[in-house]
């Protein structure tokens, strides 16, 4: 069993002590519009994105203890405080945490793919994911994923646009192996040189939606 890394970090958060739904204003000191990364990883892309994004207040969730070890680490050295890490897992956390309509935009890059037929199910990602997070999406609002692995990028295209209160921002595409302006991950970049292509999606919410 691997050990637990104590993370002493100030932008680290202990979900338990926040409210349901956390009051984001008070734990950032502004009003800023948030923006949710599931899966942040060791941290590279919401470090680079905050950069882009001052005027956005970042949530980092991860359920690995080592990824938002790392992800605080490079946080801090870049001095962005316009972010904040949660070792969580993102349904719930975005259920009990996020207040409905309040998210300027969510990331999620490259998640655990589940790449055997009978594990499939236990993606994060697919149409009833789309929808539930929908809903936590101010009008406007944008709802990227991205993945290095060809059956999970082609099954959440094709899904898309069947999901209501959506508009595919790549249209006609589905579906784009580029997307200008858009971070690459370390992972993303590792399994670029592998050969593989990455999947990117971009959907933004209607006002109606």
């Amino acid at each position: 069993m691997q050990r637990m890394i104590e993370i002493d970090s100030p932008l680290f958060l202990n979900a338990r002590e926040l409210s349901s739904p956390a009051d984001w204003p008070a734990i950032f000191g502004n009003d800023h519009p948030l923006a949710l990364e599931i899966g942040c990883g060791i941290g590279d892309f919401i470090a680079r994105t905050a950069v882009d994004l001052p005027d956005l207040n970042f949530i980092a969730i991860d359920i690995y203890n080592k990824g938002c070890y790392k992800t605080c680490r490079r946080l801090e050295k870049s001095r962005l405080a316009n972010v904040r890490v949660l070792r969580e897992e993102a349904r719930q956390f975005v259920a009990e945490r996020i207040p409905k309509g309040a998210l300027a935009a969510v990331y999620i890059n490259c998640p655990d793919p589940w790449p055997k037929k009978r594990h499939r199910k236990r993606r994060l990602v697919n149409s009833q994911f789309a929808e539930f997070i929908r809903d936590y999406l101010a009008p406007g609002g944008d709802f990227f994923f991205a993945t290095d692995f060809d059956d999970y990028g082609i099954d959440v295209a094709e899904a898309m646009p069947a999901v209501e209160g959506f508009e595919n921002r790549l249209a006609p595409d589905l579906y784009r192996h580029e997307l200008e302006g858009y971070h690459l991950s370390k992972y993303m970049l590792k399994f670029m040189a592998e050969g593989k292509r990455i999947y990117f999606v971009h959907y933004r919410k209607t006002t109606d939606g």
